[in-house]
């Protein structure tokens, strides 16, 4: 069984169970001190192993993160905001590229590709 919010990635992974939670990455279990979302949330998994008979299924949860997807935006892209001025809340990530980026020479694939990624789906500009 596979909790994700991350529905393209796990689709092609094609775990034999899984669950879809449209939640920010690394929240699949839910808010942070949302006690009852999170063993809501563990509960529907528990029925979905014991019920799923479909291998490679995925189960969509019905779960919202907030009332509207606005969100999103905040944790898709990074901010363009100096550091220092960004609250606790805000996305602070580097920079994306629509290009594999390697940390070592040596890392490059001899058959790396330069064209864009098809999978990096959150680089459009702003």
């Amino acid at each position: 069984m596979s909790l994700s919010s991350a529905r393209s990635i796990t689709a092609a992974a094609n775990p034999p169970r899984a669950l879809y939670l449209d939640f920010p990455l690394g929240r699949t279990t839910g808010k942070p001190g949302d006690l009852a979302m999170q063993q809501a949330i563990m509960q529907s998994a528990v029925e979905v192993l014991a019920s799923a008979d479909t291998s490679g299924s995925i189960v969509d949860l019905p779960y919202r993160w907030r009332d509207d997807d606005d969100w999103k935006d905040g944790v898709m892209r990074p901010s363009k905001k100096a550091s220092s001025e960004k609250s606790a809340h805000e996305d602070d990530r580097v920079q994306r590229f629509d290009t594999p980026q390697y940390q070592l020479e040596s890392d490059v694939p001899d058959d790396a590709s330069t064209e864009a990624c098809d999978s990096c789906v959150f680089l459009a500009a702003d």
